[in-house]
């Protein structure tokens, strides 16, 4: 079992990766590497060790290219860090159809792990648990879900319908049942105190007199892109008709996309030259199965 240490790191280097080194697509030196963490303060033998890590467990593959060694994404992995990205970037709808997709589900007893990865898979899409068995959701997922559901084995449980809800109750009384939207509302209020006074100080400016250099750049740019990721995971992306007032999620949207591309030209420039001097990135093909 990981230790919180290991995790932390462990979700670091998805975000390096995520951001920087898939749309890289190439091999990313160990060297290279331990300077990103280091900047992240990650020690040299805790990123070695949870590198090796994800190597055996099949999301990074690593090989040597003569006195160096090299990591780059698996195939599973750049799949889990697509549909991450997916998420991230995805726009709130400005319309709805006011139809409801549905999951319904029955596992024996002796599934409980299989449960589990179906509902971690599920509330990720931005599903919500109406009942144990019921996840409902007002996008269109089911090419998501036929994939999920093939990556898992799970077709035989699992039925998938849509149409349009005829409760007692309304839709937005609905949403409160499968989703806590007060709580994911604080948590985007404390996103917006951390980072709005950096993005004012730092964001709004030209990047070359935001007092910045290239990798204070990729630090800040790295840290508002890490916490802003975990939201993706806990928010349904529900259109503005089922939203409660005083909604934060937008406000938070705006200020790390903009955060974020004001610091995009000085932080790959630094990343850039980080991996050249790190003996570079090769050319190989990175996706293994």
């Amino acid at each position: 079992m990981l230790n919180r240490q290991q995790t932390r790191t462990r979700l670091l280097i998805f975000t390096l990766y995520g951001e920087y080194l898939l749309p890289r697509k190439g091999w990313a030196p160990t060297a290279g590497l331990i300077v990103f963490l280091g900047l992240l303060g990650v020690r040299s033998q805790a990123a070695r060790s949870t590198l090796s890590r994800m190597s055996r467990e099949g999301w990074l593959k690593a090989k040597r290219h003569g006195r160096h060694s090299r990591y780059a994404l698996t195939l599973k992995a750049r799949h889990l860090l697509e549909e991450g990205t997916r998420r991230i970037f995805e726009p709130r709808p400005r319309r709805w159809d006011g139809r409801w997709r549905v999951v319904v589900y029955s596992l024996p007893e002796t599934k409980r792990d299989l449960r589990e990865a179906l509902r971690r898979r599920l509330s990720y899409l931005g599903f919500g648990a109406l009942t144990p068995g019921t996840w409902v959701s007002p996008h269109d997922r089911q090419v998501e879900v036929q994939s999920l559901l093939k990556d898992l084995k799970a077709q035989r449980y699992v039925q998938y319908f849509e149409g349009h809800w005829r409760g007692h109750i309304p839709n937005r009384e609905l949403v409160t049942r499968c989703w806590n939207l007060k709580e994911l509302n604080r948590q985007y209020a404390r996103f917006l105190r951390k980072w709005v006074p950096e993005w004012r100080r730092y964001g709004r400016r030209a990047p070359s007199s935001n007092g910045l250099s290239p990798s204070e750049c990729f630090v800040h740019r790295f840290w508002v892109i890490h916490e802003y990721s975990a939201f993706p995971g806990r928010d349904p992306n529900l259109p503005a008709e089922l939203l409660p007032k005083g909604w934060m999620g937008n406000e938070a949207s705006q200020v790390f996309r903009e955060y974020r591309g004001k610091l995009a030209k000085r932080a790959d420039t630094f990343v850039d030259e980080t991996l050249r001097t790190a003996n570079g990135i090769g050319t190989e093909n990175p996706v293994s199965s």
